[in-house]
């Protein structure tokens, strides 16, 4: 099964600190897929909220995510709307 990635841009004002991974992780966990992030050269569980605070992902990031499943494409379009909601965060 191919892996299925998306790009997904880190607009929050302190980047992807503790409540908007926390609510990445949460989403992840709703899937099978095996699900990983990259950013600066190194990679993390998406499933773990610990290997996700250490990318230290700060605001104007890019961040890769990448799934491989039975519902990886549902998985990636949920991480996807979750950052496009820029983790529903107030600017």
């Amino acid at each position: 099964m191919a892996a299925v990635e998306a790009i997904l841009n880190i607009r929050n004002k302190v980047g992807l600190h503790a409540r908007p991974a926390r609510l990445l992780v949460q989403t992840a966990a709703c899937f099978d897929a095996e699900i990983h992030l990259l950013a600066g050269g190194k990679v993390a569980n998406a499933k773990s909220i610990l290997a996700v605070l250490k990318l230290g992902v700060p605001q104007g990031s890019e961040l890769r995510v990448r799934a491989e499943g039975v519902d990886a494409n549902e998985a990636v379009e949920a991480l996807s709307a979750l950052a496009a909601r820029n983790f529903d965060e107030d600017e």
